[in-house]
């Protein structure tokens, strides 16, 4: 069996530590025949954008991708399950507590973090559920324009059992515009259940 190939990670992407579980999650990957494709940028904050999101699987390969790279991807959560003990499990994965009752919104949480940090790359599902729906969250745009830190698109593609990084973007001070843009480059992928809206 060949080995898994994936792409090199860059000096300023934010890393984590361990051996073992990259290992793992290496095989597991080459063992289910998904593959990475593309080349990670080297920008110590963005925001990652996966779609079309139709399976709870689609987080389990990411998972193993964002492991098998050592890769630092922050994921927001409620704050609520951080502090329950699901808590133990999940701060080592990398999700961030979003307090939906604090004074300030998601969105002006998720900057302060990006402010406060010197590597920080947050992973987002636009469409904000498994379901089909018509019209994708805006918050990524919104966090990305506020933050000024740039999207990375990931193309999930069950038939060809690939993650494909895609170009950079930059959100604009027009964001009807860049999010139909952005949504134009997901056209062609299919998930698990059904194509990107």
């Amino acid at each position: 069996m060949s080995g898994l190939e994936l792409p090199a990670v860059p000096p300023q992407a934010p890393r984590t530590g361990g051996r073992f579980w990259p290992w793992l999650a290496r095989v597991l990957l080459r063992l289910s025949g998904w593959r990475l494709v593309g080349t990670l940028p080297d920008c110590p904050k963005l925001i990652l954008i996966g779609a079309p999101h139709s399976s709870y699987w689609d987080g389990v390969w990411g998972l193993m991708f964002k492991v098998a790279l050592r890769l630092d991807i922050k994921i927001m959560i409620k704050r609520e399950v951080l502090d329950g003990p699901l808590g133990l499990i999940l701060k080592p994965l990398g999700m961030i507590g979003i307090d939906r009752g604090a004074a300030i919104g998601v969105v002006e949480q998720m900057v302060e973090h990006f402010r406060r940090r010197p590597r920080l790359w947050l992973g987002i599902t636009p469409e904000g559920t498994r379901r089909a729906v018509t019209q994708w969250k805006s918050g990524f745009l919104r966090i990305a324009r506020a933050a000024n830190v740039p999207i990375l698109p990931v193309f999930i593609d069950y038939p060809s059992k690939t993650f494909t990084l895609g170009p950079l973007q930059q959100a604009t001070d027009d964001p009807d515009a860049d999010m139909a843009r952005i949504r134009a480059l997901f056209r062609g992928y299919h998930g698990k259940h059904r194509d990107s809206t």
